[in-house]
């Protein structure tokens, strides 16, 4: 899906005619949760999610929390659903068997990484990770999913976009009503300059977003495209490289490209004397012979205040299974 522009918006007309829709929206998210009677995992769950649909960053955050976890001794496995893949798991990402069409891009380069399950059960995926010998399950974007009992939620927020135009899916970009969504949230994880805006009692680590190796990319013509929630940020970090972009297309998130437009993108590129320039979450989608000639921006989270993130995750992770036990009794 591509986001529609007036989702950015303060206001506007076409997102008053929608609001029944959002309303509809709400409510039916309202009696899901109601309804639900979560499973709880063996092994902690620390769940990584958002407010808006797409683009807040959630994937560099769970790489970053993989990473981190594992330097201290807990080699963490992530669950995912696996959005635009056809498995419906519990199975386990396995980058040398499995395309994008099959579990999706962003567990490939989670995969890369850190071992990763791709379940539309969540409850299923926590138990087939915590099987496989997880001490701890990441979870990504489970947080409006009420059928896997959470330890730690964190909300990721963009410090520019914050909450778009404030309105529910499809008014604006909110998957839930903020002040519902924050009361579940144990922390949030803000990524760039700006403030949040809005009253929050937890925690607020802050994070950046900056790209590996780009130096390379300095004074360099480029051609970018991009097919992810938010491409303007993007090509604002190949910017901040020293990038020249003298041209650029976007596509829907999760976009599968064709053949003919990839060759496209190669003859705008060589028409102008610049390299065709992407993600690495749209380098995992393409087919292996069309990504010749095609240079990749990565990217990785860093935080600004590590003692506050592991303040965050302590408790959970220190915990005994008697703890747990206890806990689980009571709720």
């Amino acid at each position: 899906m591509r986001a529609p522009e007036f989702w950015d918006a303060p206001a506007g007309a076409l997102a008053g005619v929608l609001a029944p829709l959002s309303a509809m929206w709400t409510g039916a998210a309202h009696f899901r949760r109601a309804l639900a009677r979560p499973s709880r995992a063996p092994v902690p769950v620390i769940c990584v999610g958002n407010l808006v649909a797409g683009g807040a960053g959630k994937t560099p955050v769970v790489l970053s929390l993989a990473h981190w976890l594992r330097l201290r001794g807990v080699p963490a496995h992530v669950v995912t659903r696996g959005y635009g893949g056809t498995l419906r798991g519990p199975v386990r990402v396995d980058p040398t068997l499995h395309d994008a069409a099959a579990v999706g891009d962003e567990p490939l380069l989670i995969a890369a990484q850190a071992p990763c399950w791709v379940a539309r059960d969540r409850a299923a995926g926590a138990r087939a990770a915590s099987d496989a010998g997880a001490p701890a399950i990441l979870l990504d974007d489970g947080f409006q999913h009420p059928g896997l009992g959470k330890d730690i939620s964190a909300v990721v927020v963009d410090a520019e976009y914050r909450f778009g135009n404030g309105r529910i899916i499809p008014a604006g970009p909110l998957r839930e009503p903020i002040a519902t969504g924050l009361a579940r949230a144990d922390a949030i994880v803000l990524i760039g300059d700006g403030d949040l805006a809005i009253p929050f009692d937890g925690p607020v680590l802050r994070a950046d977003i900056a790209p590996i190796a780009g130096k390379r990319f300095a004074g360099r013509r480029v051609f970018a495209f991009a097919g992810i929630g938010r491409p303007p940020k993007f090509f604002a970090t190949l910017k901040s490289c020293g990038a020249e972009i003298i041209g650029s297309r976007t596509f829907a998130d999760h976009y599968r490209f064709g053949h003919a437009e990839i060759a496209a993108l190669h003859r705008e590129a060589q028409a102008a004397n610049a390299s065709l320039v992407t993600t690495a979450k749209d380098w995992v989608r393409l087919l292996p012979a069309r990504r010749a000639g095609i240079d990749v921006l990565e990217i990785e989270l860093r935080w600004r205040d590590e003692a506050g993130l592991e303040r965050l995750l302590a408790p959970v992770l220190g915990r005994s299974d008697g703890e747990r036990d206890l806990r689980a009794a009571a709720g």
